[in-house]
């Protein structure tokens, strides 16, 4: 599924398959990363669940100065480089300044635009420029109409290549709700549209400076979201979520992806 000049990310999506991006949080080592990459990549090809890595390279948002960040961002995006290659998939990774939009260009397929820098247009324009399919969390204190901004910036950039996320809004100071609605008038925008699974059960704020979440939601999130016509679903997996560097408490554990991939296949058949 890698992405090329000729042939590009949004043509190998199928209309038939809601497609995915799984992975860890950050690429916190080098084993990890193709431990999950190999366990995901032969589950969806059983399932023709169309596959995105999906790694970043460096933490920009963490909530303490002594938070886990990353193991050089060279190093990380060679990792995901080499992912790509070995699997032959398309990779994603975030991207934090319009400097490293055409850093992180040279090694993945898709840039990642994080909720809180959605409305940055610097950043956005660099990374509609580097050619490359960007997908773009929703804030999470916008509607999902609002989004067509975002995606205008990218388009009258030059750049046609474009996913939007849904992520949650803010429900008080430490949850996150999710409002489908948001899935709908994101699709009337005319682009695939995501729903990142686990960030939206975040509980973010928490007084330790740690991110909480409820994982046992999952499932839940997922379904309602393939249900309501979300085109992919996002979900950060890890073989030990209580191990993980970063987001943890809102992880899907790696030996669960496969039940409820099935499930979700089933809830799309089911629909189309």
């Amino acid at each position: 599924m890698k992405n090329n000049s000729e042939y590009t990310l949004l043509q190998q999506l199928r209309d038939d398959r809601f497609f995915l991006m799984a992975g860890p949080c950050v690429i916190e080592n080098e084993e990890t990363p193709f431990r999950i990459a190999e366990k995901v990549s032969r589950i969806c090809r059983e399932l023709e669940i169309p596959y995105i890595f999906k790694g970043s390279y460096r933490k920009a948002n963490r909530s303490r100065l002594d938070s886990f960040r990353g193991i050089g961002d060279e190093k990380a995006l060679s990792i995901l480089n080499q992912i790509g290659k070995t699997y032959d998939m398309a990779v994603v990774t975030d991207i934090h300044t319009a400097e490293e939009a055409a850093m992180a260009a040279e090694y993945v397929d898709v840039l990642q635009i994080p909720a809180f820098l959605c409305r940055q247009t610097d950043l956005l324009i660099a990374a509609a420029k580097t050619g490359k399919t960007v997908n773009i969390k929703k804030g999470q204190f916008l509607s999902g109409e609002s989004m067509k901004f975002a995606v205008d910036k990218v388009v009258q950039s030059g750049n046609d290549q474009v996913f939007l996320t849904e992520r949650g809004n803010m429900f008080g100071y430490q949850d996150m709700v999710v409002d489908y609605r948001n899935i709908h008038a994101m699709k009337k925008l005319g682009v695939p549209v995501i729903m990142d699974i686990t960030h939206s059960l975040q509980q973010p704020n928490q007084p330790e400076g740690v991110t909480g979440g409820q994982p046992e939601l999952i499932g839940l999130i997922a379904k309602a979201a393939i249900a309501v016509g979300a085109d992919g679903i996002f979900i950060e997996t890890h073989p030990n979520p209580a191990e993980a560097k970063s987001d943890g408490a809102n992880m899907l554990q790696l030996d669960r992806l496969e039940e409820l991939l099935i499930k979700l296949v089933r809830i799309k058949e089911a629909i189309s």
